[in-house]
């Protein structure tokens, strides 16, 4: 009789289980989705129930064949793909196409790659989870609705390839408004005082002026400033009273996805995708040894604070053989769940405390010893008992002012011992400052009194980390899809990441500025939230999907119809910039063309001006002035005017300084400047030869020297040799870590290649 057969998501898994189960299972994985949407139409039948057209993935066939030949005889079949959401669907699509007559498929899932745990769930399978599949399809289905129906207004109204997304955009709106916010703020003056002052033992010491007659002080500009250093120039200044209190500070629960991935941005300097990644391999399983696979963590996709009973004992027993008794709490510590969480899964956790960062170091990378190490102190943290800060507040009287100083020091370390948060730094660290022996009612020697202007700072721009948590206390995605919202919004141009910081591109203005006016609800942040609210509700049985999605259809067509007609067309009429054309004093608007967005007079075709432009802090336009450079010893063969040098989307050519009577180009590469490969362009109606160029960042790419009449351009380098099985008329030469460098044919699906020695 065949062997029970166990499906799980990742191939990596699969060593990691047959560790496990004594050569009783047959175990194979899916690698990821095996259907989907279909990538190039619609794939939703709206007036038959949004029913969705589900195909197999592109590149998929080879797995759904091993799929079925592993499954073979086998008559029951235990679906393991992740327990989240995503998992549940490649569940589902998974039983369909193994469906067969007399075949029993179980649901299991592992929260963690044990022993114990993968046992227990071969153990206890249940029924495929129908609800959290139609969140999936719910979710899956909303994103098409949005994306396939908006991305089409903007490819005519804006620039062709953009697209649009329901949470993307969203998060894209979040950045252009703290952007505006920066642009439109007005920094105000203010003055601090500090008194650099003397007890009767050293050492010195600062005090900070913080009220006047028992009222916060506001010292707007430098003359207050100067009439309350009149003030203070011959008054005592006296210990008015000395407050002493220790505080207790508990220990932050184990992490959850998003906190996970705050902390490692501000720890370790990973990005979202990074940490996911590497969370990712520690969940699957290491090698601590020839043949030992072990899962280190738990799921890393969760937003509960929930922990076993067991997991929170083996803590503490940890913590009393390492740290001792007084470190150790007398029962577990658990944490309650915020409202909208979850419970499906664990907080991320080390599936034992007994793998120690310093015992599984020399089996892990240095990517995945940071992160674990993170994981690990956390957790072990959270069951350490509390820690005893003592505060010391100073109040010091002069005349009707009062000046404050304060400072914290550790009393007990408790869980400070092995783990801080970047959140949880003392002001007495960030800023230490001994202070001497004071009594109250001690008269202090002022040595200086030190004014200093200051202005307010506008809102800071977004990091990973900010807007990560920007997003979680909006509602905004899951934590699964951080990673994911984050990367989309760099990769389509719509923001850019300058010193680890988002600000919206121009591009990203203006699309949101569209989205914004012509779907308000779907670029609203709370009706986000309360999308994501109503899926959670999906998966918990408490709203039907079909019901959710004709509510935010019927909405949702209305406008969609509206704006099909009355969007701005940015390619026809453009956004006015409220600048008048140097030239003839019509309005300057805003374009995009391929080279990006430009401003041009809308008297166009009678005025031809046009400019690239920039923003300064305030937003403002400013044109940028056109400085061509000669190209020196070229004129242009048809009128004979000299050839001026520009900067274009695939680098610089040569244009006419004639234009725009004369609009002769031709590539700076066509005079032999770039070297020729012998290889003739591909494209149809095109008679130029291939020629190695420049990037504008110094990459080597390999295009077309009739450019820009002609923009074929590849970074493989292309050679004269015919495919054998297209009739192509080059290839071209790649280079992979596993094949080598080989030969490959650019024609889409003619799948040739040709190892290189």
């Amino acid at each position: 009789m065949s062997k029970p057969l166990i499906i799980v998501e990742s191939p990596t898994k699969v060593r990691t289980i047959k560790k496990y189960i004594n050569n009783e299972f047959n175990v194979t994985a899916t690698s990821g989705h095996i259907k989907d949407l279909p990538p190039n139409e619609f794939g939703i039948d709206i007036e038959n129930g949004f029913k969705p057209k589900y195909t197999s993935i592109k590149g998929k066939q080879k797995i759904i064949k091993s799929l079925k030949a592993a499954a073979s005889n086998a008559s029951d079949i235990y679906l393991a793909p992740d327990p989240d959401r995503e998992g549940e669907a490649i569940a589902f699509h998974t039983a369909e196409i193994l469906k067969k007559k007399g075949r029993q498929f179980h649901r299991i899932l592992f929260h963690e790659l044990t022993s114990k745990a993968i046992k227990e769930a071969l153990k206890s399978p249940f029924n495929l989870d129908q609800d959290k599949y139609d969140a999936q399809q719910a979710r899956r289905i909303l994103d098409r609705l949005v994306g396939y129906q908006i991305s089409p207004l903007l490819w005519r109204k804006v620039q062709g390839g953009l697209s649009a997304g329901r949470v993307q955009s969203v998060a894209v709106r979040i950045i252009c408004e703290r952007e505006r916010a920066i642009q439109a703020f007005e920094p105000e003056e203010y003055w601090s005082i500090t008194a650099n002052l003397k007890g009767q033992t050293p050492p010195e010491f600062e005090a900070k002026l913080v009220k006047n007659d028992g009222k916060k002080i506001k010292i707007p500009d430098e003359k207050s400033s100067s009439e309350i250093l009149k003030d203070l120039s011959n008054v005592p200044f006296n210990v008015d009273k000395i407050s002493k209190k220790t505080i207790k500070r508990n220990p932050l629960p184990p992490f959850i996805t998003s906190k996970l991935q705050q902390e490692a941005i501000r720890k370790l300097r990973f990005t979202a995708k990074k940490t996911m990644s590497v969370a990712q391999q520690l969940y699957e399983g290491i090698d601590l040894g020839p043949g030992e696979p072990v899962g280190l963590i738990t799921y890393m996709r969760t937003d509960s604070t929930r922990i076993a009973q067991e997991a929170a004992a083996e803590a503490m027993s940890y913590i009393k053989e390492n740290f001792g008794d007084n470190f150790t709490l007398d029962k577990p510590r658990f944490f309650k769940n915020k409202n909208k969480a979850q419970d499906a899964h664990e907080a991320i956790r080390p599936t034992s405390v007994y793998h120690s960062p310093e015992k599984v170091s020399k089996f892990l990378s240095k990517e995945q010893l940071s992160l674990y190490t993170l994981i690990w102190k956390r957790f072990v943290a959270s069951q350490m008992t509390q820690a005893l800060i003592d505060q010391n507040s100073i109040s010091i009287q002069a005349g009707t002012y009062t000046f404050s100083v304060t400072g914290s020091t550790v009393k007990f370390p408790g869980f400070m011992k092995l783990y801080m948060s970047v959140d949880d730094t003392l002001e007495s660290e960030k800023k230490k400052q001994p202070l001497p022996d004071l009594s109250e009612g001690m008269t202090l020697t002022l040595i200086k009194l030190d004014p200093k202007q200051h202005f307010t700072a506008p809102p800071p721009r977004f990091t990973e980390a900010s807007l990560v948590k920007e997003l979680e206390e909006n509602g905004i995605g899951r934590p699964s899809t951080y990673a994911n919202i984050l990367s989309t919004i760099r990769s389509k141009g719509y923001v850019d990441f300058v010193n680890k910081q988002f600000r919206p591109s121009e591009l990203g203005f203006i699309v949101n500025d569209l989205l914004v006016k012509n779907f308000p609800d779907i670029l609203d942040v709370e009706f986000t939230a309360r999308l994501e609210n109503d899926l959670d509700r999906i998966e918990s049985a408490e709203l039907k999907y079909l019901m959710l999605l004709s509510k935010f259809y019927e909405k949702f067509e209305k406008k969609l119809e509206s704006a099909k007609e009355g969007m701005l067309n940015i390619k026809g009429v453009g956004i006015s910039t409220g600048l008048k054309c140097p030239e003839c004093k019509n309005q300057l608007h805003i374009k995009i063309g391929r080279n990006g967005p430009f401003i041009a007079c809308n008297g166009y075709p009678e005025c031809t001006y046009s400019r690239n432009y920039t923003r300064d802090e305030k937003g403002i336009i400013h044109p940028v002035e056109i400085n061509y450079e000669l190209a020196e010893g070229e004129t242009c063969n048809k009128c004979g005017k000299p050839m001026v040098v520009k900067q274009g989307r695939y680098g610089e050519f040569l244009a006419c300084s004639g234009y725009p009577e004369c609009k002769n180009t031709q590539s700076i590469n066509a005079n032999g400047n770039g070297k020729s490969i012998g290889v003739q362009c591909p494209e149809k109606n095109c008679d130029g030869d291939i020629v190695e160029r420049t990037s504008k960042r110094g990459k080597l790419f390999y295009g077309c020297n009739s450019f820009p009449d002609c923009t074929f351009a590849t970074w493989d380098k292309p050679v004269p040799q015919e495919c054998p099985e297209c009739g192509a008329a080059f290839l071209v030469e790649k280079s992979t870590k596993k094949m080598g460098t080989f030969l490959s044919c650019l024609t889409k699906k003619c799948t040739y290649r040709q190892k290189i020695d």
